[in-house]
């Protein structure tokens, strides 16, 4: 889902165009929003999908298109049989926020943390938007997402910590594979993509996301 940020404006002022693009609020230098007051903010607006830029810019994000919640929803499910089968590690969801170390509050499409990573919280750390990068994060592009803002998502998810990503691409039908100190891998069609070694045994089937 894109969170390309863009000048703020109302949704009924906005231009129609096939993108769906967050709505960007500039705070800094005016206001120095910190995650604590951020978090306060989501919980006060428990419609809106909210999240914070490392510079500070408070971005809202449209509602997901139903065509790609219910992919999402495949591919989720895919995940949680693995993870519990395995009880190595916590998986979430798209409405769940990670504080990262460069201060982007980030909401991945799906994400894995190892449990002892997890566990190494404290419960008030846990409770709020987590302060780590996941371990894997999954971001699904839409037909009217624009790309370049993912890929820029996904550079600054392995930039901060993370060590396995996926960029679904389902309007081309590619996956492009995000890992530290590796070029980006682009795949062309599969029919299933390995988590491994991150996530050993984990082999995701594309056809229903697709």
């Amino acid at each position: 889902m894109t969170r390309q940020i863009i000048n703020a404006m109302s949704w009924t002022e906005r231009p129609q165009t096939d993108e769906q693009a967050p709505l960007v609020l500039h705070l800094h230098p005016a206001v120095e929003m910190k995650p604590e007051q951020f978090f306060q903010i989501c919980q006060l607006n428990p419609d809106l999908h909210l999240e914070r830029t490392a510079t500070g810019e408070l971005l809202i994000m449209p509602p997901t298109g139903s065509q790609t919640g219910g992919r999402n929803f495949r591919l989720l499910g895919q995940l949680y049989t693995w993870i519990e089968q395995r009880g190595t590690g916590i998986g979430f969801d798209s409405s769940t926020g990670f504080t990262l170390p460069n201060g982007a509050i980030v909401s991945p499409d799906a994400a894995y943390v190892d449990l002892e990573r997890w566990n190494s919280l404290n419960p008030e750390q846990q409770e709020q938007f987590a302060p780590l990068a996941p371990d894997f994060v999954v971001e699904l592009r839409s037909s009217s997402d624009s790309l370049k803002p993912l890929q820029d998502k996904m550079q600054q998810y392995i930039d901060n910590g993370v060590q396995l990503g996926w960029l679904i691409d389902r309007k081309h039908c590619q996956v492009y594979i995000y890992r530290p100190e590796q070029p980006v891998e682009c795949l062309n069609h599969p029919t299933t993509v390995s988590g491994e070694p991150i996530l050993p045994g984990f082999r995701l089937n594309l056809t229903p996301i697709w």
